[in-house]
């Protein structure tokens, strides 16, 4: 990436835009009101706004490392919070993608040093589901379905909230757990069956009342 050229690549796009809506900006800075929360990974090839074809203020966007939504992280809780109280957002969608760095990192049995941590949420979600993971021979395989099963943990993640779990029940918030394949460029709903996952703990993650 030439930095040199950000700045003209700027002023072409401020060009763009106004010679088709001359009021864009106008609009832009009157507020944002996003119907989309998207939590996805930091990884660069996996842009948030490119995968939905969404424009500047319909995607309220948090990343990090592997798409994980932490209960003391605060800046996820934060990010959440802000979307579902105040922006009123109508879907929550955690996205992960096939080959992913964070994953694989999580799977190398050595120290990483401060990724430690962080990646130990990784490692509880393989231990969680352990005898199907090490039921798949193919270590490529392996890894993308615990790509899958570490967004379904985390959407279980964001039900975990109070706010989230009362936006559900009064607002009809919907909770959406999606896998990118790099390989295609296919986005992949995993239509998660959250009464069926949430089945077995729902008595104690229950905080409506």
């Amino acid at each position: 990436m030439n930095l040199e050229r950000v700045f003209e690549h700027n002023k072409e796009w401020i060009d763009k835009r106004l010679a088709q809506d001359v009021t864009f900006f106008d609009k832009l800075s009157a507020g944002q009101k996003p119907e989309v929360l998207y939590i996805g990974c930091s990884d660069s090839r996996v842009t948030a706004e490119e995968l939905l074809g969404a424009e500047p203020g319909e995607v309220f966007v948090h990343r990090n490392i592997a798409n994980m939504v932490i209960g003391l992280d605060m800046n996820t809780t934060s990010v959440l919070d802000y979307a579902v109280e105040h922006l009123k957002v109508k879907h929550v969608i955690v996205c992960g993608h096939y080959n992913c760095g964070g994953i694989k990192s999580a799977m190398i049995p050595k120290d990483l040093g401060v990724m430690n941590p962080w990646l130990r949420n990784i490692r509880d979600v393989y231990r969680l589901h352990s005898e199907e993971l090490n039921a798949i021979d193919n270590e490529g395989m392996r890894y993308n379905r615990l790509v899958e099963l570490n967004v379904q943990e985390q959407c279980v993640n964001v039900v975990k909230n109070p706010f989230v779990q009362r936006a559900m029940l009064n607002e009809g918030l919907q909770i959406h757990g999606w896998v990118f394949d790099l390989f295609t460029g296919k986005l992949i709903d995993l239509e998660l069956d959250f009464e069926k996952i949430l089945m077995n703990i729902k008595e104690i993650y229950d905080i409506t009342e």
